[in-house]
């Protein structure tokens, strides 16, 4: 039996949370025992991501990137992970909140899943100067959709207060993805 060393274990952990090869299984609403909401199925996307995005900062265990890159990395997870603190404490009130309804078409899953094994494979072979912008890359995506997510997700929500607060998320999302953007654009002048 061959044994696996612990860093790669770790290596191949944030891999995953880079890429988000979490991906939710492809359901329809019928699987999901009831009719989807837009909100409830954004809820549930937002929370996957941001759950995900919060543990990018474990990257600085396993690879060297620049302190602005890194300091960057740590600001999305920490905006990530007070952001997904926020959808529990809404589903934590309001039962008719639904953090699992991670329906998706066959084939958008299937796709997801083939995109997170490329990016995987692409951040774990790349040192340097690839990897740095390949990790910006991905990011730019990542809060691009967290960013559109809460915003679907606040247009759909009837509770003023909520809305107003993923108005707020979407903004945070917002501002990092043009943070992540104005650095990726410096990295390549």
């Amino acid at each position: 039996m061959k044994i696996i060393p612990p860093m790669l274990i770790v290596l191949l952990s944030v891999a995953c949370v880079l890429t988000g090869c979490q991906s939710p299984k492809a359901r329809t609403p019928v699987e999901n025992g009831a009719a989807p909401t837009t909100r409830n199925n954004c809820y549930s996307l937002l929370h996957q991501l941001l759950s995900d995005q919060k543990n990018v900062g474990l990257l600085r265990f396993i690879k060297r990137e620049p302190d602005d890159v890194k300091k960057l990395v740590k600001k999305i997870a920490t905006t990530s992970g007070t952001g997904a603190k926020l959808l529990e404490e809404f589903a934590k009130h309001d039962p008719s909140i639904s953090l699992d309804d991670l329906w998706l078409p066959p084939g958008e899953a299937a796709t997801r899943e083939a995109i997170a094994a490329t990016k995987q494979k692409e951040l774990l072979g790349q040192t340097g100067d690839a990897f740095e912008l390949s990790l910006l890359l991905t990011q730019a995506e990542a809060l691009s959709y967290g960013w559109h997510l809460a915003k679907v997700a606040g247009e759909n929500e009837s509770q003023p207060d909520r809305a107003r607060a993923l108005a707020g998320v979407s903004e945070d999302m917002e501002n990092l993805y043009h943070e992540v953007f104005a650095l990726l654009l410096s990295k390549t002048k």
